[in-house]
């Protein structure tokens, strides 16, 4: 029987990451992954990974943190000798509570943390692995598009994230490693959705043409991840063409 590939997954408990998660599994992969709280609902879903046949690794940090992280990392490396694919998945910043102690959480989670985890992880990639960031086309198309002003911190500090990793693309060929960045429109049924409709009523209604789920979501960076067609820094596009964002 042929090894199963490794993925490790930056928020996988909920959303498009614990959809990643189940994707990937079917696909073949074991699969560890970070989340930030409610332990039930992270081995559930690595419960899930197990029913087909794969072994999980569920791990509670928060990687704004350089020790949880740091930890995270290390115990990845002694499950597995090495990764095949990374998704940075985890962002924020629309959470009141966390935006009321540090009016720079966005920033940290969605540009510094996307670093450190990369930086932290990189030693367990293979030659040949491919790391994902999950972006929204708000963010990747920051400055060049209309923004809704709840989710204008959460665009800006998630497309200073990408840039920050797209000028890692030379180190990570130096090592045989790609990234690939996909982005997509609203998602159905996540926190973000559900917190913009609160403070935008409607705006699910009026993007229901191109919102994606979940899966698809997941479905898109599985497949992005085994399309050895792509080079690295392409971004690969889901739930309407970018096209469809409003310009600025």
């Amino acid at each position: 029987m042929a090894a199963r590939r490794v993925a490790v997954i930056t928020g996988g408990s909920r959303g498009i990451g614990a959809a990643t998660v189940r994707e990937l599994a079917d696909r073949g992969f074991d699969v560890a992954f970070t989340y930030r709280n409610k332990k039930a609902r992270a081995d559930e879903v690595a419960a899930q990974v197990v029913r087909v046949g794969g072994a999980a690794l569920a791990i509670q940090a928060d990687i704004t943190e350089d020790r949880p992280l740091a930890r995270f990392a290390a115990a990845v490396l002694e499950w597995r000798r090495q990764v095949d694919l990374l998704v940075l998945n985890a962002s924020g910043g629309l959470e009141r509570d966390l935006l009321a102690a540090d009016p720079e959480y966005p920033m940290r989670i969605n540009r510094d943390a996307q670093v450190a985890s990369l930086d932290a992880l990189v030693p367990a990639l293979a030659t040949g692995a491919s790391v994902v960031h999950v972006t929204s086309h708000w963010a990747h198309l920051y400055g060049a598009v209309p923004q809704l002003p709840d989710y204008e911190p959460v665009a800006r500090s998630k497309h200073a994230g990408e840039q920050a990793l797209r000028a890692r693309i030379g180190d990570l060929a130096g090592r045989g490693i790609r990234l690939l960045v996909v982005t997509g429109d609203l998602v159905e049924g996540t926190i973000t959705a559900r917190l913009l409709e609160r403070r935008a009523r409607g705006l699910q209604e009026a993007r229901a043409d191109r919102s994606v789920t979940p899966e698809e979501f997941a479905r898109t960076i599985a497949d992005a991840a085994e399309d050895a067609r792509l080079a690295s820094g392409a971004t690969v596009v889901v739930g309407g063409a970018l096209a469809s964002v409003p310009r600025a």
